[in-house]
């Protein structure tokens, strides 16, 4: 298929009208993940957060028997799971700088 420029001549096989030539797109063996596409990533984040949204959601429709009246409060233990979950990666961080040896400390 050729196209044609402003003045009527037509471009060469796989050319557009700006370039005289149109460069081959680069091949590579390395293999393609279902993840590595950006759009496949969103997918996976926006239908986890509806899904939480909806188990927020379900806090309203049980009766809870709380043992604490923190417990009683809707959205309790969403709020304490992600406080937690906060926490542990902070106490992660500070943990790793104790127990993290030198780069090369089995080749000594």
């Amino acid at each position: 298929m050729t196209t044609q420029d402003d003045t009527g001549t037509p471009a060469p096989n796989g050319a557009d009208s700006d370039s005289a030539a149109a460069t081959p797109a680069p091949t590579t063996d390395e293999k393609k993940y279902w993840l590595d596409q950006p759009g496949n990533v969103s997918k996976i984040y926006y239908s986890l957060l509806v899904v939480c949204l909806l188990l927020l959601g379900a806090d309203l429709l049980y009766d809870k028997h709380a043992e604490h009246p923190l417990e009683q409060y809707f959205g309790f233990s969403a709020f304490f799971g992600f406080v937690s979950y906060v926490f542990i990666v902070f106490a992660a961080k500070q943990l790793r700088k104790i127990v993290m040896r030198p780069e090369d400390y089995y080749d000594r």
